[in-house]
């Protein structure tokens, strides 16, 4: 682990407004102020249209706060640029349904980060691809277009993609939404052995945050979490506080029942 993920903070919001990406001028969360420490595993709840994937972008570093700061591994995300590269190549970005290449293979698709980031030959990309398409069960939809593949498998690749490079912080958008139940159940149970340290990464645990509207989904005691509601971002705690608040933006997070892993 690097001197800098080794202290108290992966990530820091002071005082940051965000703003949409598809309108900047249209706050959608304001005066966040908010940590993450190394090995934590965080849950980012709001209803739909709540700004909960331009929050885990502007978190990711891909998008800028308009006022406020945002900070990555100690460094300012207003000053990512090619200086800062390693810091972000630490992070790791899985977007609301896995925005692959349609013409590339599942392979080709996982393989493009270490393509692009790493100085490899073919042969020890194609190795390094080929170990992570089987812990993923990916195997078998190696060399079929992501077009052709069942939405289930696409997220799961585009997981891959983002794990190529081994990050330190995951950030994943929605991503229980459109699963069926037995990949819900394998993706739950996949980032629990990340949070605790998988073979993938050496034993060394990995940080993780997830953005949800179903809060049930993610009931585990070792996971923290957080509210988004009319701009205001809050936060809960574990699960027990989760299910016991009286916020009215929570309780409605908590309506159905989607088979939670409990």
């Amino acid at each position: 682990m690097s001197e800098t993920t080794s202290n108290s903070t992966i990530l820091e919001m002071r005082g940051a407004t965000i703003s949409t990406l598809r309108d900047s001028t249209l706050n959608v969360v304001e005066n966040v102020n908010w940590s993450v420490a190394p090995g934590e595993f965080w849950i980012v709840a709001g209803q739909p249209q709540s700004g909960k994937s331009d929050f885990l972008m502007t978190a990711a570093g891909l998008l800028l706060p308009t006022r406020g700061s945002c900070r990555l591994f100690g460094c300012e995300t207003n000053s990512f640029g090619e200086a800062q590269l390693a810091e972000r190549l630490r992070v790791g970005f899985v977007f609301a349904g896995g925005k692959l290449f349609n013409s590339l293979t599942v392979a080709e698709n996982v393989a493009l980060p270490l393509r692009y980031q790493k100085n490899l030959s073919d042969s020890e990309v194609a190795d390094t691809v080929e170990k992570l398409l089987e812990i993923m069960e990916l195997t078998p939809f190696a060399d079929s277009t992501s077009a052709n593949l069942a939405a289930n498998w696409r997220q799961r690749a585009a997981l891959a993609r983002a794990l190529i490079l081994k990050p330190e912080l995951l950030l994943l958008d929605q991503p229980l939404g459109g699963l069926g139940v037995r990949h819900r159940q394998w993706l739950l149970q996949f980032l629990e052995q990340l949070r605790l340290g998988h073979s993938w990464f050496g034993g060394q645990p990995l940080t993780i945050i997830a953005s949800t509207d179903d809060l049930r989904s993610w009931r585990h005691p070792q996971r923290k979490f957080a509210v988004l509601d009319e701009k205001v971002f809050s936060v809960i705690g574990v699960w027990n506080e989760v299910a016991s608040s009286a916020s009215s933006a929570v309780k409605e997070l908590l309506v159905e029942p989607t088979g939670a892993i409990m």
